[in-house]
């Protein structure tokens, strides 16, 4: 992870983000290393400086991530777990909110307002690909999402391209055009060896293929 961290950061990423706890279809799947995973992270921002963000899926679980991370994650699973958006609402981190598997936009952006009720402002909503009928990729990105936040709200918009679509042969492609809709920002799976991730390997690329895209996201939003 350490490793991993100081490669993006020296390709120009902003934030590291790792998954402790790891919600999974499957109760059998790898779920994460929960506070041991968060200890490797605390690391991960001493070695290079790099805040730190992770999902809390529990509203017991709050108090704990947040003395850890600078930013919190609600995921798309949870994206209507009301009494969740109200207590991460009520703390004083960043909130990065996923939009939920078939969410409207109108739906996600009033789990924003369930946060931003309790005092917390600092949200940012991040499209990761709704469910439809396709199964080319896991999800299908919403890339005109971008577009339409942009008119409705303030509030900032990532995408993430690799959960969107679950294959890192396609991550580049749908990262340039967030970026050229509008997109604030971009989540992207690293992995220094994708093959034997212990989850997500298959959309994950790898450090030198990062630096590259990175290059390329450079010509476009500038």
């Amino acid at each position: 992870v350490v490793g991993i961290a100081k490669a993006v950061k020296a390709s120009g990423a902003s934030i590291l983000r790792g998954g402790a706890f790891k919600p999974r279809t499957s109760p059998y799947s790898f779920k994460g290393l929960a506070k041991e995973g968060l200890e490797i992270l605390k690391t991960a921002r001493e070695e290079t400086g790099l805040p730190i963000i992770t999902e809390v899926m529990d509203t017991r679980d709050v108090e704990l991530v947040s003395s850890y991370v600078d930013m919190l994650q609600i995921g798309a699973r949870n994206m209507q777990n009301f009494s969740l958006l109200t207590e991460v609402g009520r703390t004083n981190k960043p909130v990065l909110l996923k939009r939920g598997l078939s969410a409207r936009v109108e739906e996600w952006l009033m789990a924003a307002e369930y946060i931003m009720s309790e005092g917390n402002e600092n949200v940012v909503l991040c499209e990761r690909g709704i469910t439809t009928f396709e199964t080319a990729t896991r999800n299908t990105v919403d890339i005109a999402a971008v577009a339409v936040v942009n008119e409705l709200s303030h509030l900032p918009i990532i995408v993430d391209p690799s959960h969107a679509t679950g294959h890192s042969k396609y991550v580049p492609c749908v990262a340039r055009a967030a970026i050229a809709a509008g997109a604030d920002g971009l989540m992207i799976e690293v992995h220094n060896d994708p093959q034997n991730a212990m989850c997500d390997g298959p959309q994950s690329i790898t450090p030198g293929q990062f630096d590259e895209l990175m290059g390329r996201l450079a010509a476009i939003s500038g």
